[in-house]
């Protein structure tokens, strides 16, 4: 598959980095940077090259969206119409100081996303996941018990689509139903932030949801 990454931080870059282990052709397309960019697909390999947001909207199959909110409209404008596309949004609605959501509870950022983009499919994945445990899992994905990812959407080949990448990822990916439940996992994503960064542990936290018998 073609996927393009609007995002060249810490979480852009290691799941472009994944994709490309796993065989998928990546574009690395938004940054400040252009060395950035050919640096980070330099670093995953031969499937990964750097481009530009709108050679992104012409080309993707699939686009991961992982800027800060405070960039969604800038990458929206750079990137153009993504019609048809599926949207896999791991941007979470925070403050310029990461510390507050901006949209929560009656309305999320994922579905202030749909709106912004109604011809494209949007899921919402990554959401309390730290981007310093991304390669581990992957490395670590032969490994029993894997960490839970939950994602939601509301079209469903979509999110069967993108619940196969993260299965592919090392994740056991939960479908947690349709897009307006990102306003409960939006807020989760806040509990992960706080274990991550605000404890002497370091960032590398996992969760898993079971099922008893």
């Amino acid at each position: 598959m073609r996927i393009g990454v609007l995002g060249a931080g810490r979480m852009g870059a290691n799941i472009g980095n994944v994709l490309s282990c796993l065989g998928h052709e990546v574009i690395f397309g938004y940054s400040r940077s252009e060395k950035k960019l050919r640096d980070l697909a330099v670093a995953a390999g031969p499937f990964a090259r750097a481009g530009t947001p709108s050679q992104i909207a012409k080309e993707a199959e699939l686009v991961v969206l992982a800027v800060h909110w405070s960039q969604l409209e800038d990458v929206l404008a750079q990137a153009g119409p993504l019609d048809d596309k599926i949207v896999l949004s791991c941007t979470n609605p925070l403050d310029p100081t990461n510390s507050e959501l901006v949209v929560a509870h009656l309305d999320s950022g994922a579905e202030t996303i749909a709106r912004k983009l109604p011809r494209s499919r949007v899921v919402a994945a990554f959401q309390a996941t730290p981007s310093e445990v991304l390669l581990g899992v992957f490395q670590a994905r032969n490994n029993a018990p894997r960490p839970s990812v939950v994602y939601c959407g509301d079209d469903q080949a979509s999110k069967r689509l993108v619940g196969d990448l993260l299965e592919e990822f090392g994740f056991a990916a939960i479908d947690a139903g349709p897009l307006r439940l990102a306003r409960c996992i939006e807020p989760f994503a806040m509990l992960a932030t706080a274990l991550a960064y605000g404890t002497d542990q370091g960032p590398e936290w996992v969760y898993r949801f079971g099922r008893l018998a």
